[in-house]
């Protein structure tokens, strides 16, 4: 008995803290799922059958639950047909960009083991 309560307390998994944008815009895809599946007039049933997830596990991720697993979310979206908006996270990344340009406009210096040994290059030529 007291294994199968050891083994219950490693599976538990709990939620990551959230900051508070991040739990709103969570709950926003959440309303979105939600929204989507009763515009096409699917039963919360059917659209958890085609996931292959439970009704409880499809309400979680229609209330923006953090604790679902991101391919639990993809699961539904793909279910509902909108996977292909999955690849639009990040494309238009105007940050990143913007700090990957002034990588390549800034100078790169040489790593210190490359001028030691241009200098022992010279030293040698220097002796002869």
């Amino acid at each position: 008995m007291v294994l199968m309560t050891n083994i219950v307390g490693i599976m538990a998994y709990k939620a990551p803290t959230l900051l508070p944008k991040v739990k709103r815009r969570l709950g926003v895809l959440g309303e979105q799922i939600r929204l989507a599946r009763l515009r096409r007039n699917f039963t919360a049933a059917i659209v958890a059958e085609r996931s292959s997830l439970t009704r409880e596990t499809l309400k979680k991720i229609e209330r923006g639950d953090p604790s679902v697993k991101m391919g639990s979310y993809c699961s539904v979206l793909h279910s509902l047909g909108l996977d292909a908006d999955i690849e639009l996270i990040g494309a238009k990344d105007g940050l990143g960009r913007e700090i990957e340009d002034r990588k390549t406009l800034t100078r790169q210096r040489a790593s210190s083991r490359s001028v030691s040994n241009r200098n022992l290059k010279r030293k040698n030529q220097t002796d002869v």
